[in-house]
């Protein structure tokens, strides 16, 4: 009867070992808040400082039902953002450094979409400020997300002085 290999040894020392399971759980919590963001920024546009985002004023503080696909398209913006991650963590150096880069140039497109629309500018500005605010929640939270995703490896078993070469 075989013993169970020893862990340490069955996997070289080396590079860190991503865990996706970690990684796509701070993915989903990530996208969560993206979704959140949009509803608050709109609430506040809408319901505290009065401005039409997404909708006429007689929407209500909540907007229309545009609010919701708006959030629903900020979770999945996020979620987008940490298959990326995953991707540029298994094979990419510097994976954090690349992903925030790309995300940031998206969200300088998102932030920017707003003003190509034909609406009155205190929307365009609020919906750009909400823009802003949900793409550099999705970066900081996935960068901390990707640390925490990472784990080192074992390092290698030093040899033991009591077993000398025959």
């Amino acid at each position: 009867m075989t013993e169970p290999a020893d862990p340490t040894l069955t996997e070289p020392p080396g590079p860190a070992r991503l865990n996706a399971g970690r990684l796509w759980a701070g993915g989903v919590a990530t996208a969560i808040v993206a979704a959140l963001v949009v509803v608050a920024g709109v609430y506040i546009a809408r319901g505290i400082l009065g401005i039409p985002v997404l909708a006429p004023r007689a929407a209500g503080s909540l907007g229309s039902s545009t609010t919701a696909v708006y959030a629903a398209v900020a979770a999945a913006g996020a979620l987008l953002a940490t298959g990326l991650l995953h991707v540029l963590m298994l094979e990419t150096p510097q994976p954090v450094t690349f992903f925030v880069w790309i995300t940031a140039l998206a969200d300088v497109i998102v932030v920017a979409a707003p003003f190509g629309q034909p609406a009155p500018l205190a929307s365009k500005v609020f919906t750009a400020v909400i823009n802003l605010v949900a793409g550099v929640a999705v970066i900081s939270l996935l960068t901390g997300v990707a640390r925490g995703a990472v784990r080192p490896r074992p390092a290698a078993p030093a040899p033991s002085p009591h077993m000398q070469p025959r």
